[in-house]
């Protein structure tokens, strides 16, 4: 039987791309992969069986490199998280939490600073070698004189993207600069929120030209803590990563252990000290989630 990607899912349908042909599909039962159920997700490679020339069942689900629970999406290779400097304000907090989740993911992440063109360029350069000095690719952009454009552009080449971030920063607009035609939903800022309203109802994978999709997608439609642990957060700051092994205990969570070497290395001065305020204050909203769902 033949093998293609599922690129959309939508009202019990499984759209599967293969090559230039896209099968609108049913799932054939229940899926199995070591010992537990799971249910195709946009993204699978999957094995179908065709019954005519537009239609066919998903038959057998692939192995998955990674996997989303909101959005619901598999194989995703990268998180293209766009962040504006202006209209809505940069938001660093905000920033690290979606940088923790695509951590825990497993998914690289790409940031991208929108706006770019009207916050001040030493303000653009602070966030680029602050994130830079951790491990990031960071892109500034705009679309209106088209920096970094062409950079996005060759980062989203042959790998499947995910695109996140604040809302009302253009996510959408910037995709369409990008590739002119691939017309994705946008959605103003309200200007009484401060915020944008959520347009994208369904995931989907739009193939680019050159290679590769982008998921148009609300994103990480949730932001709380789900099936993280305290030591999971831990080592979603990719800037604790080489410290925590020198730290005296294994485990170490980096608050207050003697011989902590993320500690030593924060009195130091070697560490960004907003980057670990987030971090404790993302530890708080930890226990807040588990006590709230805590099963009883």
């Amino acid at each position: 039987m033949p093998e293609g990607r599922i690129v959309k899912a939508l009202s019990g349908f499984y759209y599967v791309a293969d090559g230039d042909r896209v099968y609108q599909c049913r799932a054939r039962g229940l899926f199995k992969k070591k010992g537990a159920k799971v249910h195709p997700l946009v993204g699978d490679w999957v094995v179908y069986d065709v019954i005519s020339d537009s239609e066919g069942y998903v038959m057998e689900v692939g192995e998955r490199t990674s996997e989303l629970v909101r959005p619901p999406i598999a194989n995703v290779d990268q998180a293209v998280l766009v962040f504006s400097m202006a209209e809505p304000a940069f938001s660093p907090f905000l920033l690290d939490k979606f940088l923790v989740h695509t951590e825990h993911a497993g998914i690289d992440a790409v940031i991208v600073l929108s706006k770019s063109d009207i916050a001040a360029d030493d303000d653009v350069e602070a966030v680029v070698r602050k994130y830079e000095k951790i491990g990031y690719r960071v892109i500034p952009t705009s679309t209106v004189d088209m920096r970094g454009v062409e950079a996005l552009r060759e980062a989203l080449r042959d790998s499947i993207s995910v695109f996140a971030g604040q809302s009302g920063v253009g996510k959408s607009s910037l995709i369409n600069a990008l590739f002119p035609g691939i017309s994705l939903q946008t959605g103003d800022v309200s200007q009484k929120l401060g915020r944008g309203r959520h347009t994208t109802r369904h995931v989907e994978l739009i193939s680019l030209p050159g290679g590769g999709y982008v998921a148009d997608t609300p994103g990480f439609s949730s932001l709380e803590f789900i099936g993280i642990d305290e030591l999971d957060l831990a080592e979603a700051f990719r800037d604790f990563g080489e410290l925590s092994a020198s730290c005296k205990f294994r485990g170490c969570l980096h608050v207050s252990e003697p011989g902590c070497a993320v500690l030593a290395a924060l009195d130091a001065g070697e560490l960004d000290t907003e980057r670990y305020q987030h971090y404790k204050q993302f530890r708080e909203e930890l226990k807040e989630y588990q006590r709230r769902n805590k099963p009883w």
